[in-house]
């Protein structure tokens, strides 16, 4: 698996995606290279302007029952489009493992986003970093299961 993937590249993003989400989807979840020894989830999401349904892998968090993924987009200056649509429509499902779940995105904002991120920081550090290298804010988006 590739790790010098452009991610400001639509096509490079989308072939990478593709893999990484058959490979998941193949072995009940689990994927190797870069994303080996974290947890990931597959993200559904639907368009904002298409209308399209549209799956992005994640790496994602826990803290009991409660799940959580980052918009980092890398240190991007802007926030991956994900973001966005699950702004317009925040029901939706994720795949765990082999497991679809129904779940709606809340944003965490204020100081306990801050909470978060540094927990979230703490365990994965390349998100402090990706916080570094830009001006705004990384959301932190809670998915509570429905």
């Amino acid at each position: 698996m590739t790790t010098s993937i452009d991610p400001t590249d639509p096509t490079d993003m989308a072939a990478f995606n593709k893999n990484v989400i058959d490979e998941f989807r193949t072995n009940d979840g689990k994927v190797d290279g870069v994303f080996e020894e974290g947890t990931m989830l597959l993200l559904h999401h639907v368009g904002l302007k298409s209308g399209i349904e549209r799956v992005n892998p994640l790496g994602y968090f826990t803290d009991g029952d409660r799940i959580f993924v980052v918009a980092s987009f890398g240190g991007s200056d802007v926030s991956p489009a994900w973001y966005y649509n699950l702004l317009a429509n925040p029901r939706t499902t994720v795949e765990i493992g082999p497991e679809t779940i129904a779940v709606t995105a809340r944003e965490v904002t204020g100081a306990e986003r801050d909470e978060r991120f540094a927990k979230i920081a703490e365990t994965m550090p390349m998100f402090a970093d990706y916080q570094r290298k830009t001006t705004r804010v990384i959301p932190v988006i809670e998915l509570v299961r429905d």
